[in-house]
Parts: C-alpha cells; structure tokens; sequence
C-alpha cells in the first residue's frame, strides 16, 4: 500500500490545538457553525445545523478517498472546538497542497486564532512535508477571506472563472492564491509578528 502524503497529525500553538476531525466532533461542530449562523453567508460552505451530520460524512469520506485531512480547531485555553480547517486537493508527486475549507466561530474571528492555525499549517506543510507550493482558495464575493489570505503573505496567482457550480445553482469566480518555498522563510516570519503583536 502507497504511502499517504500526509498522515494524520496533531498541531499545537499558543492559542489553539489542530486535532484530525473525527465522529465524535458532530456535536462541537454544528455548535461552532451555529455562533454567529455562519451557514447564511452564501459564499461559505459552513454546514447548518441540519446538514452538519453530512457535512462531516464528506469530510471525512474526502480524507478516506483523496488525502484530504480535515481538522477542528480547538481553543487550548477552554478545549472548546470553534471551527475546522483542512489540507486538501493533496498532490504528493508535485509537493502541492491547499488549505481551505475554514470557518470559525464569529466569537474568535479577529483575534489569533486564524494568524496560528495557519503558522501551524505552513510549518508543518514546508518544514515537514517539505512542499514547494501551499494554496488558498476562496470565492470571488468573500472579501474578508481574500483580505485574510493577502495578510498571511500569500500571493494572487489569479481568478478561476466559472470555476465551480453551487448547490444554489450559481457560479463560482475562484480567487487562486498562494505561498511558494522560497517565500515561506519571510512569510513565516510575518506570522510570528503578527502572532506577537496580538499577545
């Protein structure tokens, strides 16, 4: 049996813990999604609380089939779980990966939480999988999402248009961005700052 390119791990910062989704975070989820009715933003893909059941069915169906590996972010100072995030469209022979599919609760957006899973995720991606490429992707009408990913450090590789179709029937322009290896020395270094100055 081949080898995954990534395997399940646990990530651990400061402020938050990354632990591999499992069954037993239905209930923490759909209580996450349900701070702040994430699930009416229309671009998102935050479950409500009637499809949280599938939603996890998904994730974890993704993880099974195509190497994805979904996480729940847990606050350490609480244990509460207040959102997910995953490595995802995984391309081990070209040491590529995207991480996306995140959501927090309103209660800790704008805060750190967001600036140390990603520090976490990048690490982990370059210094440990050793990946020349880490992605984002977002849909062309979520501005905060595409603020949040430029202040990372990551650049706008450009737009897919027409990219995908969405259970409401429209379409969606995706806004491709990315951080490569060589980048990733200043980038981290970003995030370290911005993780200090909200200390």
């Amino acid at each position: 049996m081949t080898a995954r390119f990534v395997e399940p791990v646990t990530l651990r910062g400061t402020h938050v813990t990354l632990e591999p989704l499992s069954r037993e975070h239905l209930a923490a989820i759909r209580s996450a999604a349900a701070d702040g009715d994430l699930w009416n933003l229309w671009y998102t893909s935050v479950p409500p609380p009637d499809r949280t059941d599938a939603w996890l069915t998904t994730a974890l169906d993704l993880c099974e089939r195509e190497g994805d590996l979904p996480f729940v972010v847990v606050l350490n100072a609480t244990g509460e779980i207040v959102g997910s995030t995953r490595y995802m469209h995984v391309d081990g022979k070209n040491r590529r990966l995207e991480i996306g599919s995140t959501w927090y609760a309103k209660r800790v957006q704008r805060t750190a939480v967001n600036t140390e899973c990603k520090l976490l995720l990048l690490t982990h991606a370059f210094e440990a999988l050793r990946c020349i490429a880490v992605e984002f992707r977002t849909h062309w009408f979520n501005q905060a999402s595409r603020a949040a990913i430029a202040r990372l450090g990551a650049k706008q590789d450009g737009i897919l248009r027409n990219h995908q179709l969405l259970p409401d029937g429209s379409r969606r322009d995706t806004v491709v961005f990315s951080i490569i290896d060589g980048e990733w020395p200043a980038a981290k270094r970003h995030l370290q700052y911005l993780l200090e100055r909200t200390r």
